[in-house]
């Protein structure tokens, strides 16, 4: 099967909403999609363009740890021979943001997700590979289970850190998720 015709039906079945199969369908090829680099390229393409330019890879994915990376190359880089701030932000936030998408995804009611503040300490200059590590899974999943039972939004504080090949601390980030259930329309 061509790519283009791969990725058109990847694309079809992600972006269709409604019924509980199809709920379980999104998150089934979710879970595929980010174990697989074409096919998470693929999503990429569709949703984040500039993170398939950018160049981010989801190194590990599961309910303990969220591992993205984004390589430093002329794409990502500064003039002063470093990662420039914009891709670690956006590996930064793609790890925290795979726990909130898995968990909408997962939601028996339709819930919006919402990146509401950032912070961002920069340790050390990035000047190789950058590996954002996430641990904050289960708080992302009790605020989206709490939101789906009520009709307050939860607001929820994750950290993501970014190391370099040797192992050394080179950012660390803060991302304030906020999650509401979306409310239905009823149609009369």
């Amino acid at each position: 099967m061509p790519l283009a015709a791969a990725a058109s039906g990847i694309a079809m079945l992600w972006d269709q909403t409604g019924k509980e199969e199809m709920s379980n369908k999104r998150l089934k090829l979710f879970e595929r999609a980010i174990q697989s680099r074409v096919l998470f390229g693929f999503y990429l393409l569709r949703k984040l363009p500039l993170g398939f330019v950018a160049g981010l890879r989801v190194e590990h994915f599961d309910n303990e740890k969220s591992v993205v990376s984004v390589p430093y190359n002329r794409l990502t880089s500064n003039p002063f021979r470093s990662m420039y701030f914009a891709p670690l932000s956006m590996a930064a936030e793609l790890a925290s943001g795979l726990y909130a998408l898995k968990g909408v995804l997962a939601s028996e009611q339709p819930v919006s997700m919402l990146v509401i503040g950032m912070k961002a300490q920069f340790l050390k200059k990035a000047r190789g590979r950058v590996r954002f590590e996430s641990r904050d899974g289960r708080a992302i999943a009790q605020a989206i289970a709490a939101c789906s039972q009520s009709d307050e939004g939860q607001q929820v504080l994750v950290q993501t850190s970014g190391f370099d090949a040797e192992g050394v601390e080179v950012a660390r980030f803060e991302f304030h998720w906020t999650f509401r259930r979306k409310k239905i329309q009823s149609t009369q």
